[in-house]
């Protein structure tokens, strides 16, 4: 049984909530509606940047808040704003890296991005859906926010070359890409500076674990092995299980002391 010890819930998107990447199933919206019905302030903390979050969401819960780039940007009242970036020094450094593999990559700053992989990579259908930015070169981005790696002829070693450079790196073998942001920035510690402490949390993967190993109740959506022993609760990566697994966290909503 759900004893739910806070109002806040925080939901990963792809692969906790969108299992194409592009539109989340309506019994899970429903389910989420349902939850903030019931009281709970929202929040969506995803690997994507804000910018590609909205289309998926398709203007649901605009009062939510977005947590985008693994924790390097925020959206409070549709105010998108860059917590952190890479320094210049440590960015030329990666991109060189990057070259020196043959890779390509994808750079995110605030809004618009610069994109150097294959024109035919499944992440490429993923960016910038709404057609709400620019694809720019990397030197006209004021700020990166978000580095994806998605190509290259030594990933493990790209990976290594990020982390040796003091950044959060994530490499998902499974999708063979590299997820790169600046210093130590994750989704949980982006939640921290917006001062919630006290959270639900639900993510299927290894950079929402520190978001659910700090929850009050935590659900893994999948089985990624990354997150074993973390989670309170796990589920199949399917809809109708998510979505049954959030309804009852609203329904268990009404006993909680406020």
């Amino acid at each position: 049984m759900i004893i739910s010890c806070a109002r806040t819930t925080v939901f990963d998107i792809d692969g906790t909530l969108c299992f194409d990447g592009r539109v989340i199933d309506d019994r899970v919206l429903d389910a989420v509606g349902a939850c903030e019905r019931a009281g709970h302030r929202l929040v969506f903390a995803s690997a994507r940047p804000v910018r590609d979050l909205l289309p998926v969401l398709g203007g649901a819960f605009p009062s939510a808040l977005l947590i985008g780039g693994n924790g390097s940007l925020v959206s409070v009242g549709g105010q998108v704003t860059a917590r952190a970036s890479f320094r210049r020094e440590e960015l030329a450094r990666l991109v060189a890296e990057v070259e020196r593999h043959q890779g390509g990559y994808l750079a995110d700053g605030p809004w618009d991005y610069a994109y150097t992989g294959p024109a035919d990579h499944p992440i490429r259908s993923r960016v910038d859906q709404g057609g709400l930015a620019r694809g720019v070169r990397l030197a006209e981005l004021s700020d990166v926010v978000k580095f994806l790696v998605v190509a290259g002829r030594d990933m493990a070693a790209l990976a290594e070359a990020g982390r040796a450079l003091g950044m959060s790196v994530n490499h998902h073998l499974d999708e063979g890409i590299i997820d790169v942001a600046p210093g130590r920035t994750t989704k949980w510690e982006a939640l921290t500076s917006l001062g919630i402490d006290e959270y639900n949390a639900f993510g299927n993967d290894i950079n929402d674990l520190d978001l659910l190993r700090n929850a009050r109740h935590a659900v893994r959506v999948g089985a990624h092995a990354g997150l074993d022993g973390v989670a309170h609760v796990t589920v199949a990566a399917e809809p109708e299980a998510v979505a049954a697994e959030i309804s009852r966290l609203a329904a268990a909503t009404p006993a909680v002391a406020v």
